[in-house]
């Protein structure tokens, strides 16, 4: 494993296009996002969403959640919003609101549930480089073994997973915090998938708005 000290504020060019080649070729990558450290890999490839399982010894019935550069990255890959998304997008990306949208039939198969595939743009500057360098979504599942508490410390990622990625971007502890909400938007009325950073009393008042 390589590991990379970036300027969360100004992270460097070359650590950012590194990043994504280990990405676009198969690899993973950990990065820091605007809660905690996660594991990136094209979510295209079978091969690499492959690794990523066997990595954290996650089992393969449980979804993968994606982020992506900005909205019009994930209109382009993942196909339009509903209205009802795109108002959420507007109010709460970037951020940490997960939006459940149609998968399409280019993704692999594992990183969808039940046809569907949770997405968001974080409000981490590296997180979105990343993804904009990658010209795609990529994965942010937690750098942790599954079952494990998820971490906000680079050095707990070298440590745990160390020995099966490819690339740690470490720009000093992440801030932490609840994970992100998620909300599924495919049907007529918004569901509350998981509670998170935003309460539900807000993405509620957003789509009233």
């Amino acid at each position: 494993m390589r590991r990379v000290f970036v300027d969360p504020g100004a992270p460097q060019r070359d650590a950012i296009d590194e990043a994504a080649k280990w990405i676009l070729s198969g690899g993973i990558v950990a990065l820091p996002t605007d809660t905690l450290y996660g594991l990136a890999v094209t979510p295209f490839r079978s091969d690499a969403v492959a690794r990523i399982f066997s990595v954290k010894g996650r089992s393969a019935e449980r979804a993968l959640p994606l982020i992506a550069a900005d909205a019009p990255q994930v209109v382009m890959h993942l196909g339009p919003l509903t209205p009802m998304g795109e108002r959420l997008a507007a109010g709460f990306w970037p951020g940490p609101l997960t939006i459940v949208v149609p998968a399409p039939a280019s993704l692999v198969r594992e990183v969808t549930a039940d046809g569907t595939v949770g997405v968001r743009v974080p409000a981490s500057d590296i997180a979105r480089a990343i993804a904009r360098a990658c010209g795609q979504p990529i994965t942010a599942t937690s750098a942790n073994i599954s079952g494990q508490p998820a971490t906000s410390e680079p050095d707990d990622v070298e440590r745990t997973l160390g020995h099966g990625i490819d690339l740690l971007i470490d720009a000093g502890p992440t801030p932490g915090g609840p994970p992100s909400t998620i909300v599924d938007v495919t049907g007529p009325e918004p569901r509350l998938i998981r509670a998170g950073a935003i309460p539900w009393e807000e993405i509620q008042a957003c789509l009233r708005r």
